[in-house]
């Protein structure tokens, strides 16, 4: 049993689709996360978004080996007690309390935690955190969300000796960057790893965790594989020691 593959659950939203004739509410990820995981050695489940307690959220995060928190519409401002600026888009559905939730579990119970884009900003927000509500009003530029309906690039530094160092094979790129929002108030017990040229944080970890790495960036459409072959393996060690 100590063999199999991990599994790995998703976050994922609620959005209006339509496929063939059908139009309706789906619960929706794109399917690189799930081919990211999948080459990684995972196997993905998808958390759509649902109303949870701490209990319910602890009773489901049981069941899984790791979390992604995916990438995504923006958090509701109320969470880190702001009112919406005109850019926010807030999430649809109950997508802030299920991820909400499941991050306090995840992090409660030492899961597996993988956070990107939207995720870190909930990962942050988790912590007492707070957030930049549209970037372009604070770093005069647009450089992180440069294509409406695609990913831009922008270099990102590695800091030396970080979690994310040990990971990633390099120290200095360009990563796939889609985001308008970004961290402000780091959340408590957090630290950054990663910084883009114009300052912004844009990777957070926790080293008191065995794998806590949340990153701004997209690395499920990059080249580089290393953050799901990491956390896939962290999710194994924690089931073979727990006899899974």
């Amino acid at each position: 049993m100590a063999s199999r593959r991990p599994v790995i659950g998703i976050t994922c939203s609620e959005e209006e689709a339509s496929w063939g004739a059908w139009q309706r509410p789906a619960a929706l990820l794109p399917a690189s996360y799930v081919r990211a995981v999948e080459s990684a050695g995972g196997l993905p489940v998808l958390l759509p978004p649902q109303p949870l307690s701490a209990e319910e959220a602890a009773e489901l995060l049981a069941r899984l080996d790791g979390l992604i928190v995916s990438g995504g519409n923006d958090v509701a401002p109320s969470y880190y007690g702001e009112e919406p600026h005109r850019e926010t888009v807030v999430a649809s559905g109950a997508r802030d309390d299920l991820e909400l939730a499941a991050v306090s579990a995840a992090l409660e119970s030492e899961l597996p935690l993988l956070a990107i884009c939207r995720g870190l900003q909930v990962l942050n927000v988790a912590r007492g955190g707070s957030l930049i509500q549209h970037l372009p009003d604070v770093v005069g530029h647009g450089e992180h969300s440069p294509i409406r309906d695609g990913y831009g690039a922008h270099e990102v530094a590695i800091s030396a000796g970080s979690k994310l160092a040990s990971l990633l094979s390099w120290e200095r790129g360009p990563v796939p960057t889609h985001h308008h929002q970004g961290i402000a108030r780091v959340g408590e017990g957090l630290r950054p790893s990663a910084h883009a040229s114009d300052g912004l944080v844009e990777a957070l970890e926790d080293d008191s965790l065995p794998f806590l790495v949340g990153v701004q960036w997209h690395p499920e459409v990059g080249e580089d594989p290393a953050l799901f072959v990491g956390l896939v393996e962290a999710a194994r060690q924690r089931a073979s020691k727990r006899g899974a």
